[in-house]
């Protein structure tokens, strides 16, 4: 089966600073795929060239969306790249405090929304309907992640924990195939990773959605991944199961940390 993803010999270049060298990985179909690796590895790099914020060096980036052809997205607008279905949070929480929960849902939501300054203007019946499908749509995202009845709390009122919720729950008002997570459980509280890790079960069994994952708190990436990739200084160092990257000596070296139960 094609991959969902599938990146080829993608390298970035800041002046004379590599950061990407040459990594090539797949995401395919129901996987859950880890990025791991010490700061600066490369790892967020990465993320913002695939969603278009960078435009590589040198490299390929192919997505294949469930029932479409197969397309090259190196150089695409980060808008555009959302549209073709993929969809991330960021290290640093990027919510609109002064909005409530379900406004900054819907923000998102509108990226498939057809009702141009026209629609907005006039408030004919499609556009009154679209309006109506997107609270509605983006009520169902809310749900999933748990914050149904926060909807109309301002955003900077949520607890942190909440708030990567109403993140990922504005990453998926897109109709992603494919989510990516950088960090997610950071500054998180153990009962808030166990309710992180049950959520991103679920939107993959659930919604179908396959997940990038970059991660530092080893026992949730151990936990739910299928695959691992580890980077270390822009290369891949490793690639696998979780298993054989906890025993791979290589990682354990420049990752894990010599003696790690991990």
């Amino acid at each position: 089966m094609e991959p969902l993803l599938d990146v080829k010999n993608l390298t970035m270049d800041f002046g004379g600073l590599r950061a990407l060298d040459n990594i090539s990985l797949a995401l395919r179909e129901g996987e859950i795929l880890a990025l791991i690796g010490p700061n600066g590895a490369g790892k967020t790099t990465f993320f913002n060239c695939i969603t278009g914020i960078y435009t590589p060096t040198s490299g390929d980036i192919f997505i294949a969306p469930p029932g479409k052809k197969r397309e090259r997205i190196n150089g695409l607008a980060v808008h555009r790249v959302t549209e073709r279905g993929l969809a991330r949070t960021f290290q640093n929480i990027r919510l609109f405090p002064d909005m409530t929960v379900l406004e900054n849902v819907m923000v998102a939501r509108h990226c498939r929304s057809r009702a141009g300054v026209l629609g907005a203007v006039i408030r004919d019946r499609n556009t009154r309907r679209e309006e109506e499908a997107i609270v509605g749509r983006s009520y169902e995202m809310l749900k999933t992640v748990g914050l149904s009845e926060a909807v109309n709390l301002l955003a900077r009122n949520l607890p942190y924990g909440a708030q990567r919720r109403l993140e990922i729950a504005r990453a998926m008002a897109t109709d992603p195939f494919i989510l990516l997570l950088d960090e997610p459980a950071a500054g998180m509280n153990p009962r808030e990773t166990d309710e992180l890790e049950g959520l991103i079960l679920q939107i993959r069994d659930e919604r179908k959605i396959a997940v990038l994952l970059i991660e530092h708190d080893m026992r949730i990436v151990m936990s739910i991944s299928s695959r691992i990739v580890v980077l270390d200084y822009g290369q891949k160092i490793a690639a696998g199961a979780a298993d054989e990257i906890r025993k791979d000596p290589v990682v354990v070296k420049a990752y894990l940390g010599e003696g790690s139960d991990a």
